[in-house]
């Protein structure tokens, strides 16, 4: 039996939401870096400066240090982008939630001890209320 039309857009909308909100909850249990805040423009110089550090080391030990301070900086630079991304996230997550919610029974409560900031729910049109 073949799907229609209209239960096939169903279906992947469905899907959207559940990626938009998964990759919102996923980001949000990401720890936080403590400290100063990290400039992405200083990291990929750091990046561009331990490259050419490590073209002209002649020491393999030395060599390999260097490989793995690369390494570290481009790790420290994705995250720093990564967080970045936290704004769209959350307008996904936004966009999504309170259908999503609705259709699976997921309450303002159940949300927010999942780390949703009540800000978000509130932005998102769910509301704080008691199940019956």
């Amino acid at each position: 039996m073949a799907m229609s039309k209209a239960h096939k857009e169903a279906l992947a909308e469905g899907r959207r939401a559940a990626r938009a909100i998964k990759a919102y909850l996923q980001a949000l249990a990401t720890p936080k870096r403590r400290g100063r805040p990290v400039d992405p423009a200083r990291l990929q110089e750091k990046i561009a400066q331990l490259d050419e550090r490590i073209r002209g080391e002649a020491d393999p030990l030395r060599r390999v240090e260097l490989i793995q301070a690369r390494l570290d900086a481009m790790a420290a630079l994705d995250a720093a982008q990564a967080s970045d991304d936290l704004a769209e996230l959350e307008k996904g997550f936004v966009e999504y939630a309170a259908g999503y919610s609705e259709r699976k029974g997921i309450t303002y409560a159940a949300w927010r001890e999942a780390g949703v900031p009540a800000s978000v729910l509130k932005a998102a049109g769910i509301k704080r209320t008691r199940r019956a």
